[in-house]
């Protein structure tokens, strides 16, 4: 007897996770019993919530093959990609004034960017490709002698693409440039490992691993280079001076349980999310004509399906499959009906990009959703496309863009 499906069903596991029942359970003594504040030193309320977030530290720094002391918390990625970039860039401002990032970056990196440069900072974009890959011939070419921090995600939000980070880390470390990277979407999905990809600063977050929202980490290099930064939130001199504010104890508490369960797991999960994945995508490409993978077909997330249903309007498309919970470019900017800058980065065009639909599978997807979603993604594109003249005349072999259109504007 198979579980009764419950909808909506959630296909958008990159915007963010479930918290895992494993989790939820290691946190709730941390609400009632244990509610001391890891900043008091005087007494054992103080003692027993310093030595959870320590344990919360090794945890975290285990995943990514850090050491504890190198986890700094702080409320989340958005923050994390701040201090690294805010905190290096005037740290190391004296050294130079370059900052190399790549268009297709989450906002919380672009918009810091943005932020960097008027207050005096060069920011250079490295190209990618049409994968959304970033190669590190793509740095080096835009390097100067006055770049002091590189900016590369460890994989794209959106499309999946994952990035080889250690090429970039290796020409960074030869140049003597510190290396960041945004690696929250990789984390738990695809091995990152610091030391060998040769990473300096790295951000990610609880609620994209099934943890809890509003807590997140930034992983600070202590040697070879030994990595400063000043803070960006001043205080009580937290967190090795770089994060002060009282630590959220049972988020904390929670991310660790979260990251423990993810590095359990890394061997049997992205397996299984891939065979998921697969399965979805070719269920749509049998049954549907005229449909458009983004991304890299393989070194890409193992959860993530961005796909472009040409004649149909992606929005529509939303609306006609209310059943299924999934996103239109990304969630963080879904606000807005621009069309995705990151499908503009790697050359779909505007009329594709507004058709594209981000699928992400995740720990509690079964095959009887993924059954149930391709059914209906395939019908609500069937029935839109009935109604779209340019799919008929497309499948008439006319070309679209060599018809004369007339008539009024």
């Amino acid at each position: 007897m198979t579980k009764k499906l419950k909808f909506p069903i959630y296909l958008d596991y990159h915007s963010t996770t479930p918290v895992d029942p494993e989790v939820i359970q290691t946190m709730l003594p941390f609400f009632t019993d244990v509610f001391g504040n890891a900043a008091s030193r005087n007494h054992e309320f103080g003692w027993t919530a310093e030595a959870a977030v320590e344990k919360a530290r090794g945890q975290i720094a285990s995943l990514i093959g850090a050491t504890d002391k190198e986890i700094i918390f702080t409320s989340g990625a958005t923050e994390s990609n701040n201090t690294a970039l805010l905190g290096a860039a005037e740290m190391y401002g004296s050294k130079g004034k370059h900052i190399i990032t790549s268009p297709i970056e989450h906002k919380a990196i672009l918009d810091t960017c943005q932020y960097l440069e008027k207050k005096g900072f060069e920011i250079s974009y490295a190209e990618v490709d049409q994968y959304g890959q970033v190669s590190s011939e793509a740095v080096a070419k835009v390097m100067r002698p006055d770049t002091i921090l590189v900016s590369i995600m460890a994989a794209n939000n959106e499309i999946g693409t994952i990035n080889r980070l250690s090429e970039i880390g290796a020409l960074c470390k030869s140049k003597g440039v510190l290396f960041h990277t945004d690696a929250v979407q990789a984390i738990g999905k695809t091995p990152i490992d610091v030391q060998s990809m040769g990473i300096d600063l790295l951000s990610l977050t609880a609620h994209k691993i099934y943890g809890p929202k509003g807590v997140g980490a930034l992983y600070v290099r202590r040697k070879n280079p030994r990595v400063r930064l000043a803070p960006i939130i001043h205080g009580g001199g937290h967190e090795r001076g770089m994060r002060s504010g009282t630590l959220n104890v049972p988020g904390i508490v929670g991310f660790g349980k979260a990251a423990e369960i993810a590095k359990r797991n890394m061997a049997s999960e992205p397996e299984k999310l891939r065979a998921l994945r697969d399965r979805l995508w070719k269920g749509l490409s049998s049954q549907l004509d005229e449909i458009f993978l983004n991304g890299h077909p393989t070194e890409r997330l193992p959860n993530n399906l961005n796909v472009s249903f040409a004649y149909v309007e992606g929005e529509s498309l939303m609306m006609g499959m209310k059943e299924l919970a999934v996103s239109s470019g990304s969630a963080c900017t879904s606000a807005s009906l621009e069309p995705s800058y990151v499908l503009k980065a790697i050359g779909v065009g505007e009329d594709l990009a507004h058709t594209s639909i981000r699928f992400s599978v995740g720990r509690f997807s079964t095959e009887e959703e993924i059954d149930f979603a391709i059914e209906k993604v395939v019908s609500a594109v069937r029935k839109l496309r009935e109604l779209s003249p340019l799919y008929e005349m497309a499948k008439e072999g006319i070309d679209l863009k060599s018809v004369q259109w007339t008539g009024h504007h």
